[in-house]
């Protein structure tokens, strides 16, 4: 994990985002933590990954969900070199994966 990330104010954060039960919980919390565009970016990220790990080719990804080519081959380096967390939660959603693509 990355250090610079580690800080009391983001375990914080992540042990609020722990206690939530469902998704309008979720929706309650985000609306209040991000501002919409914020939340909207995060949100197009993850459809991103999945698009990714699907093989989805970058015009096709960039023509569904709006995103940049900039914005696709940074989600791609998270999924090449990031800590695994889209892979974490598209495992536990039961989120089909290609076997290349896992580590």
């Amino acid at each position: 994990m990355n250090p610079k990330l580690q800080t009391p104010e983001v375990d914080h954060l992540f042990d609020a985002i722990l206690q939530l039960k469902n998704r309008e919980e979720c929706y309650r919390l985000f609306s209040d933590v991000c501002t919409i565009k914020e939340l909207l970016a995060m949100a197009q990220r993850y459809e991103v990954a999945m698009m990714l790990t699907q093989k989805m080719t970058y015009l096709d990804i960039a023509d569904k969900t709006g995103a940049s080519t900039a914005t696709i081959s940074r989600v791609n380096r998270s999924l090449t070199y990031g800590e695994d967390g889209y892979m974490l939660v598209f495992e536990r959603l039961g989120i089909p994966m290609p076997a290349e693509r896992s580590k």
